[in-house]
């Protein structure tokens, strides 16, 4: 019989897998967690109670949330929702629009910003940019490349057969279009097709063969010819699948029946894709040609042009980028998911991307070494954390990514790749989260509740979710009745009054009646945290075996300002007795915070054990920050 001390000095590899529960010798083991529920992991290593989410408006239904930074002053939250656009300043909904995109086109948009427009696209409307006119007037537009002369500058494409063949009646006006093979279809009407570079107008179309059109280029010939396109994108080809900006051009990756190509811009003139003679800064256009399908889902702009495909990541490099020194290597082969658009995030150099498989969050960085890019997996050593996600986004001040997953629990890693610090931890809420987006300082997400559809963000002097605040004027007689709680009908809610936990309440006809009356509040539903560490390893114990009996004799939490904590050491949960104002936690007197190391004793043995030695879980609305945690255990190995 043997007595061990084991020193936890902090949680910085966040939650493991259990597949881990026998590799003691890993680094991670000792730094890791067997489960981190709503909690947020520090870069020195602690572990603190997550912020709670504030109640900011209800929506009328699914969206996505997209962040708008028009400057370090002016900065806004788009959200879409079914066939409209909400702009929102400061949690108030400031403008809105109609919008083409249903429900079920939300969760394949695109968007990238430049300055006061933002752009949108899906394979299967035709692309739009929102425009800032100034804070409380925005415009919905269709996009409009660059036209001079009638003569439109727009990516081109011959969709039919290369034999198929193409004549006019009349070289000018208004002429007859006699095709060779079935061409024509009824969304052709408005599109523009160019003949030997020249470009004439559909108004009609009177059968597959036959359509009518407005020469805008007068004809060289009347001849059928082969060497004839029509407009790459249309109501009959489909619309751009993803766009960004890059070296001052603007990128298109891929459209609907075009999925493998890439088009870029005139340099400077963004809208403007005429391919001319290939000058330096004239258009680019080439598709992705390799052994595998290669439909592209994003185009992000790193270190270099990155294109993310359904079977492959690619490079794009050239500077600058020009018609003849662009150059497309393939680098890696996750692929990324082909039926919704989940965006990549830049962290610190590394653009982050979810796998096609939906089980991976991969690092796609450029290496000086081997001079090309790697896609390593920063979800390996974890399990349940990246599940079918649907969305994500980076808070660069808390050093946070957010990661909506097909479940509708919200996965977090805090990334430092300086500090090599990637640790997982999952927030759970009383719903489905559907949506995130970081917008200045604050993370904000959209959360179905009971059917309801409602705009929330974490607020770190909140202790529960989906809450409201109150305070009364300094004057004023506190009061038992609070309203406001229309979101929150019928529900049991947490109610914290002048700073005390008040236990719970139902709200009825969107108001609670406290017992006692009260200056401020905080009510909203209540959200348990869970901290589990990893099991003592046999490799932890000199001689130890697999079959060795353990007991826990005492665990000591240094704490940082904490106010409450549960912990379960064999015999469960038991409230760590802090010094108070008076009172009870629940009721009479309001917690001071505690920083300093508390000891919790225990008793009996455990054999063949993989549970933790001790756990914390609690819904209480107070602060609980642990720094380390040092336990002492008594092991039999026979």
């Amino acid at each position: 019989m043997s007595r061990l001390r084991s020193f936890k000095t902090n949680f910085t590899a966040g939650a493991l897998s259990p597949r881990l529960l026998g590799r003691g010798d890993l680094a991670s083991y000792q730094n890791g967690a067997r489960k981190l529920v709503n909690v947020s992991i520090h870069p020195t290593g602690g572990v603190s109670r997550r912020a709670g989410l504030r109640h900011a408006a209800s929506l009328p239904g699914p969206g996505r949330l997209i962040a708008f930074e028009f400057n370090t002053e002016q900065i806004y939250l788009i959200v879409v929702t079914q066939q409209r656009i909400a702009i929102h300043s400061g949690g108030a909904e400031i403008a809105s629009l109609e919008a083409p995109w249903t429900v079920a086109q939300i969760p394949g948009l695109s968007w990238t910003q430049s300055a006061d427009t933002l752009l949108l696209t899906h394979p299967e409307v035709s692309p739009r940019k929102l425009v800032r006119k100034s804070a409380t007037v925005w415009e919905l537009q269709e996009w409009a490349f660059h036209t001079k002369d009638d003569v439109v500058y727009r990516p081109w494409h011959k969709f039919a057969d290369d034999a198929v063949t193409l004549a006019a009646s009349a070289s000018s006006g208004t002429v007859t279009l006699t095709a060779s093979a079935d061409v024509f279809q009824a969304g052709h009407i408005g599109t523009r097709l160019r003949i030997a570079e020249k470009q004439v107008e559909i108004t009609a179309v009177s059968g597959p063969t036959n359509a009518t059109a407005v020469v805008k280029q007068t004809l060289a010939s009347t001849a059928a010819t082969k060497d004839w396109e029509e407009q790459a994108f249309s109501p009959v080809r489909g619309w751009p699948v993803s766009c960004c900006f890059h070296q001052d051009r603007m990128v298109i990756g891929g459209s609907r029946d075009l999925p493998n190509r890439l088009w870029m811009s005139k340099s400077a003139d963004l809208f403007n894709f005429d391919l001319g003679e290939g000058l330096d800064d004239e258009a680019i256009e080439f598709a992705i040609l390799s052994d595998q399908v290669n439909a592209i889902r994003a185009v992000f702009s790193g270190r270099h042009l990155q294109v993310f495909t359904s079977g492959a990541e690619w490079m794009v490099t050239g500077d600058p980028l020009t018609p003849a020194n662009v150059q497309l290597n393939r680098q890696t082969r996750v692929g990324s998911p082909t039926d919704r658009s989940v965006p990549p995030r830049d962290v610190d150099g590394a653009t982050l991307f979810v796998s096609r498989d939906g089980r991976s969050l991969r690092e796609y960085l450029f290496t000086d070494v081997e001079q090309a890019y790697q896609s390593n997996d920063l979800a390996v050593l974890t399990e349940g954390m990246v599940v079918d996600p649907f969305d994500q986004d980076f808070d660069q001040v808390n050093r946070l990514l957010y990661l909506v997953l097909g479940t509708g629990a919200l996965s977090c890693v805090t990334v430092y790749r300086a500090e090599k610090v990637t640790a997982w931890v999952q927030h759970v809420t009383d719903g489905q989260v559907l949506s995130v987006a970081v917008v200045g300082d604050d993370a904000w997400l959209l959360v179905e509740r009971d059917g309801s559809h409602r705009l929330e963000y974490f607020d770190s002097g909140l202790f529960t979710d989906a809450a409201m605040t109150a305070e009364l004027e300094p004057e004023a007689e506190p009061r038992t009745l609070w309203s406001g709680l229309d979101h929150l009908e019928g529900r049991m809610v947490q109610v914290l009054s002048d700073g005390i936990h008040r236990g719970t309440k139902i709200v009825v006809d969107g108001a609670v009646e406290l017992d006692e009356p009260a200056s401020r509040v905080e009510i909203g539903l209540p959200f348990a945290h869970v901290i589990e560490p990893l099991p003592l390893h046999q490799g932890q114990v000199e001689g130890g075996a697999q079959d060795m009996a353990v007991r826990l004799v005492r665990a000591s939490f240094r704490l940082l300002e904490t106010e409450a904590m549960l912990v379960d050491v064999g015999r469960g949960l038991t409230s760590v007795p802090f010094r108070r104002f008076g009172g009870d936690l629940i009721g009479e007197g309001k917690p001071a915070a505690f920083t300093g190391d508390k000891t919790v004793r225990a008793l009996g043995w455990r054999r063949n054990a993989v549970d933790p030695l001790w756990r914390i879980d609690q819904d209480l609305p107070a602060r609980c920050t642990i720094l380390s945690v040092l336990t002492e255990v008594t092991v039999n190995g026979g």
